[in-house]
């Protein structure tokens, strides 16, 4: 029998202790293990860097939600990235990315990598030519951000897996805005997702981690051994509030979508406001690819407002309820300006935002007292 999103979010990887019977997975605050004899393993665990069991339960359940074979949780999403490029890739190979990218990534690319000597190409990933234009002999992946961080721009997952494994590529897939509970990369063609779990999966702030989940075994296998060997793993503690948040991920992303949908139509109506970015709307170039791989529309809303960089930071100044923050994601509403914030480290490349752009993550509180905050703040 086949589980439902919510029932894998709650259940899957998460079996009620044998020896207490507790329902949820305990914290295992431990380094090393007793070994029955040289060699003899219990349940495969001799060190808490290669695997601990709440990591483990963690692992378990994010595989099954993404429908993917292997799960590994990480510190960071960045720290995930970088074991996924560096598995995958080697000097001198080439990577197709987003012309709009987390900021993040950018940085993890051209600071680092790139002197690695990986090269790599942004590109708008919603103009597949441009895509196909833009892949060499040794493109080993297509990088992929849909909807894509702050502009929200959406990518076709299924037409570029096909471009992809066309040219013996990979494509790896930042699910990261959308969630797995709105959006299955790994259906749709993808070989491998990745998160920040810091943002939705986690939900309530109070955790960094990240993930990977592999479509394939042998690929899985070797992402694994490569999380062991680098060692930016999750901490057993942060495994187990990811894990904790990821049990409610359904119910929390329906309101964040009730309530981005309201703050939309607040944006839509406002005279200050030049633009709205959400692919939810009829308007939005990717919306006809984003109604067909993602069940709604998500969180995240993006705008821009006359009187320039000025009054959009003034904006984000103004908010009460909406907290001036980076990240995203978590049950409060946070509002941030990504020029000077979470993309500054694009400023002067080819992925500069606009200096005028606001970018919110709608939260789960009362929409009217969200509604009535940006509506004082906007002016």
């Amino acid at each position: 029998m086949s589980n439902g999103f919510e029932t894998l979010a709650i259940h899957a990887g998460q079996e009620p202790d044998p020896v207490t019977g507790a329902v949820v997975p305990p914290i295992y605050a431990t380094s090393t293990y007793k070994q029955d004899g040289v060699g003899g393993l219990r349940g495969g665990y001799e060190y808490s860097r290669s695997a601990n069991p709440t990591r483990t339960a963690l692992e378990e359940a994010l595989a099954a939600v993404e429908g993917g074979v292997r799960g590994m949780a990480f510190a960071s999403g960045l720290a995930a990235e970088d074991t996924l490029l560096r598995t995958v890739c080697k000097p001198n190979d080439h990577v197709v990315i987003p012309n709009d990218a987390y900021g993040g990534t950018y940085r993890l690319f051209s600071k680092v990598h790139e002197r690695w000597g990986l090269h790599y190409d942004p590109v708008p990933l919603g103009d597949l030519d441009a895509v196909a234009a833009a892949m060499t002999q040794k493109t080993k992946l297509i990088w992929v951000e849909t909807p894509t961080n702050p502009l929200l721009g959406i990518a076709d997952i299924a037409a570029l897996a096909q471009l992809a494994h066309e040219n013996d590529a990979l494509l790896v897939v930042d699910n990261t805005f959308a969630s797995p509970y709105l959006q299955q990369p790994l259906a749709l063609g993808a070989d491998v997702v990745v998160h920040s779990t810091t943002k939705y999966v986690g939900g309530h702030s109070d955790v960094v981690g990240g993930a990977l989940i592999a479509a394939d075994k042998g690929l899985g296998d070797e992402l694994a051994y490569h999380q062991n060997a680098m060692g930016g793993v999750a901490g057993p503690f942060d495994a187990w509030l990811t894990l904790r948040g990821l049990k409610t991920l359904g119910v929390r992303m329906d309101r964040h979508c009730d309530n981005a949908e309201r703050v939309v139509d607040l944006l839509l109506a406002h005279p200050r406001v030049t633009q709205v970015l959400y692919p939810g709307l009829d308007e939005h170039p990717g919306h006809e690819a984003a109604a067909k791989q993602m069940k709604r529309f998500g969180g995240m809303v993006s705008f821009r407002v006359d009187g320039g960089e000025q009054e959009a930071v003034d904006i984000c100044n103004r908010t009460k309820l909406f907290t001036l923050g980076e990240s995203l994601g978590g049950v409060e509403s946070l509002i941030e300006h990504p020029g000077r914030m979470t993309h500054a480290s694009a400023a002067g490349s080819p992925l500069e935002v606009p200096a005028d752009l606001v970018r919110l993550s709608v939260g789960i509180e009362t929409v009217d007292d969200l509604l009535a905050d940006l509506t004082q703040a906007l002016g």
